[in-house]
């Protein structure tokens, strides 16, 4: 069959689901298997038993904070997103809804598709969603990810196809003007390194598709693998095809199992389409994909530590030059681009370099995902165009800060990234301003942190993590990571010293300018910007012997306040430990000599009288 032809007839069917039976969309992406999609979809069926009705797993939507998350789709009638569906909820959506022809808005987080239904909100017409452009993220949640004809429904796969019709250099100069930047984080030009590779002249060379998501709080490629995996994919194609590669490596965490099993049911349709093999869609172009399983070491997402890794060698970095699109995989010349720069090749090819480029800043072309997590009310996976403020992704999309609280900073960039703090939240998103303020892009994590948090113990935690996950290859990083957390850590547990404030800046500097690789070099970051932002908090824990934020155990004690006690007993039952005593209806105390200082009591206490009072020891 002529890929017009196939194309005709998958729009043909995807359409039927809208048009001609009733389906439910169920969220299936490890997050909302996480939150209980399964357990939803299982009453859905049980439910519906008697009942005409498809049930199609599909990817996250990207609206974490909801899960799980289904979308009940009506002949003729817009579909609606319900969230937070508990078996409760279920039930009644199957009954009132599927059944009954009734929508319930009090569970609904919005419409979606031509015209209105009374009560429900259009889901894209919502500020939150409105202020992104989801391009990368447009088929995420809405088509099931294990299906290639619904992929194909959505335009997939004619980028690649309209590649096949145009040479090398033809393809290189469509990625240049859509000014396409790698999206892991450094931000190389695209079209550059294809170039480079080719420039090489050698005969074998090889692609590699990066997909060693490892930063703490994100999860943006591991999303789009479940979700979308033949954007990834196709984007592949199209790469290997420029630089001549007949092998291409995707390189993928064992820690994301369903990213793999859609990824390896995707390269199997890809097979039975004729989109991989030999001689795919008669062009004459082959193409072999190979899924290479990291062992989830975080070093490995750095290029040359990758290389190393599915050579089958101990994950460490290599010196550069040479670097790897002149020597690479086996000595071969390489190109490695991760799973967004991927995807976004895909659609450059399939929308135009000009349409791609309309979006963005000068400098940094198309939109962007991150993940949104921490003291933030809508947490998810978004996506924006790069050049929107940190304030209006915090604050307009992510809804504020939770519990109505104080906005303090946002970590962006990953455990290698910077802290950012109030003053600087008009910050544009995009490559050239977050370093002007010490920070960087990264991979595209954002964490927000309210004024509950302690910015030197947010320091000692990132550095614990590169710490542990520094390779040891060079004694920069090695031991300079090493002494910093050390330093980090006695400031924590009330044993700072005074020279501590100035040794940590000098110790970051020596670690920046002598590590191997990006890991070592981008390892003081933490450290250099909450010095830099927030000095008052690292000299409050050494000078005065408090932490302001009260989040360090060794400053911090309860105690109960007598006048608000109503001896409720609730602290009494929750105590892990016994550190509470009291009876029923009179004022409770709390042995500070037994207490661990969990929270337990306090956060039940919130709730009722704030009798709890959690204060610095001093």
């Amino acid at each position: 069959m002529k890929f017009e032809e196939m194309v005709q007839q998958e729009k043909k069917d995807y359409n039927l689901l809208f048009s001609d039976k009733t389906a439910v969309f169920v969220g299936s992406a490890t997050c909302g298997n996480s939150a209980g999609a399964q357990t939803a979809k299982d009453i859905i069926k049980s439910e519906l038993s008697d009942f005409e009705c498809e049930i199609i797993d599909v990817g996250c939507i990207g609206l974490c904070y909801a899960e799980p998350i289904i979308m009940v789709v009506k002949p003729q009638q817009p579909s609606v997103i319900y969230g937070n569906v508990t078996k409760k909820v279920a039930r009644k959506i199957s009954r009132s809804h599927i059944i009954q022809d009734t929508p319930l808005p009090d569970y609904a987080l919005g419409s979606w598709g031509e015209g209105k239904i009374e009560g429900i909100t259009p889901l894209f017409e919502q500020k939150s969603m409105k202020m992104q452009e989801r391009r990368i993220l447009r088929n995420c949640g809405f088509i099931d990810p294990t299906n290639i004809g619904h992929y194909l429904s959505q335009g997939g796969y004619s980028g690649f196809m309209q590649a096949l019709k145009m040479e090398s250099s033809e393809i290189i100069e469509e990625i240049k003007k859509s000014g396409l930047r790698g999206r892991g984080g450094a931000g190389f030009p695209t079209w550059m390194k294809w170039q480079f590779c080719l420039d090489s002249g050698k005969k074998t060379n090889y692609l590699i598709c990066n997909a060693d998501e490892g930063d703490p709080g994100a999860f943006m490629n591991r999303s789009l693998l479940e979700s979308d995996p033949h954007s990834v994919l196709e984007g592949m194609l199209i790469a290997a095809k420029t630089i001549h590669a007949e092998k291409a490596y995707l390189y993928c965490r064992a820690e994301y199992p369903l990213a793999l099993e859609r990824l390896k049911t995707a390269i199997n349709e890809m097979k039975e389409r004729g989109f991989l093999g030999k001689n795919i869609m008669g062009s004459g172009f082959n193409l072999e994909i190979i899924i290479k399983e990291g062992a989830g070491a975080f070093v490995c997402g750095e290029e040359t530590a990758l290389l190393a890794s599915i050579e089958g060698e101990r994950g460490t970095p290599r010196t550069r030059p040479p670097f790897p699109t002149t020597e690479g995989l086996f000595g071969k010349p390489t190109v490695i681009n991760n799973v967004e720069t991927m995807a976004s090749v895909a659609l450059v090819m399939q929308q135009g370099a000009e349409k791609y480029s309309q979006m963005g800043t000068k400098e940094s072309k198309g939109t962007k995902t991150f993940s949104l997590v921490g003291q933030v009310k809508k947490t998810g996976l978004i996506e924006v165009p790069l050049g929107t403020t940190l304030k209006e992704v915090i604050f307009d999309i992510g809804g504020g800060i939770l519990d109505d609280g104080e906005f303090k900073s946002v970590q962006i960039g990953g455990p290698s990234g910077g802290c950012v703090p109030a003053q600087h939240l008009d910050t544009p998103i995009d490559y050239s301003s977050l370093l002007e303020i010490g920070a960087m892009m990264g991979s595209g994590g954002l964490v927000v942190m309210d004024h509950s948090t302690c910015m030197v113990e947010v320091a000692r935690y990132f550095l614990e993590f590169i710490q542990k996950e520094s390779c040891g290859k060079c004694v920069p990083c090695r031991l300079g990571t090493k002494q910093m957390l050390d330093i980090l850590t006695d400031i924590t547990v009330g044993k700072g010293k005074k020279k501590d404030l100035d040794v940590l800046p000098e110790l970051a500097e020596a670690v920046k300018l002598g590590s191997l690789c990006g890991l070592g070099q981008s390892a003081p970051n933490p450290i250099l910007t909450t010095m830099h932002f927030f000095m008052e908090e690292y000299q409050s824990h050494i000078e005065d012997g408090i932490c302001p934020a009260l989040d360090c155990k060794d400053f911090i004690t309860y105690t109960i306040d007598s006048e608000n006690c109503d001896g409720c007993m609730a602290c009494i039952k929750s105590c892990p430990v016994g550190a509470i005593s009291g009876e029923k209806d009179k004022v409770h105390f709390i042995d500070t000599l037994k207490c661990v200082k969990c929270g337990t009591c306090l956060d039940l206490c919130k709730k009722k009288k704030n009798a709890v009072i959690l204060a610095n020891i001093c």
